[in-house]
């Protein structure tokens, strides 16, 4: 798949790359997308919620009436569910919602969600660039030459670069990664995907894929 590498101001540098087709260009495995995305979201849980249950109610444990001949259903003491302050029943309990998920099912699911956007055409590949100080106009002026300002855009980089990240860090719409820590779910959650030209040949060696 060949693409033009863009200049920082929109216009074309003259020159092209190819992204591999073992990566950019498969067949989507939806089951591994979803399974993928699944698991970050997974791990994201802090699982902290927490309920109480009838034995963690402190409450006098004293029957309140007796159990035949009141003319009403039987009742326990005040720490049941059925009173205000009782305790509640099945109620959420402290637990991890983090799972395991095989390297190769993260790896075909990474490279389905780049061939998604690679088919919808919303991958671009833009000359590298970097800030002397930490400037958000600057960052903003790059996406408004690059038509990308008003969009979801996930930016590629070769290494994390500190003042290209604090650039972009209040822009609610602006995410950036290198090619080892992107996730399936950042993809395809972007509506944009910009590659830095030197993070191209990243993706074969990070993906392990002959060129």
């Amino acid at each position: 798949m060949e693409l033009k590498v863009l200049k920082i101001d929109g216009s074309e540098t003259g020159r092209t790359v190819s992204l591999n087709d073992s990566i950019f260009g498969i067949e989507p495995n939806n089951h591994a997308i979803w399974l993928d995305v699944k698991h970050y979201l997974a791990n994201q849980r802090q699982g902290t919620h927490s309920s109480k249950e009838k034995s963690m109610v402190t409450g006098s444990t004293r029957k309140l009436r007796k159990q035949k001949g009141g003319g009403g259903a039987r009742i326990g003491n005040i720490k049941s569910p059925l009173f205000p302050g009782g305790a509640r029943v099945f109620g959420p309990q402290p637990r991890d919602y983090s799972f395991k998920l095989n390297k190769k099912v993260k790896r075909l699911a990474r490279m389905s969600a780049l061939s998604v956007k690679a088919g919808e055409e919303n991958i671009s590949v833009l000359e590298q660039f970097d800030f002397e100080a930490p400037k958000t106009k600057d960052m903003v002026k790059i996406l408004k030459d690059t038509n990308l300002f008003d969009k979801k855009t996930l930016i590629i980089v070769d290494e994390l670069n500190k003042n290209v990240y604090l650039s972009s860090r209040n822009l609610g719409k602006v995410s950036i990664a290198t090619v080892s820590n992107l996730n399936t779910y950042q993809i395809l959650n972007a509506q944009k995907i910009v590659i830095l030209e030197p993070s191209v040949s990243k993706f074969d060696e990070f993906f392990k894929v002959n060129a």
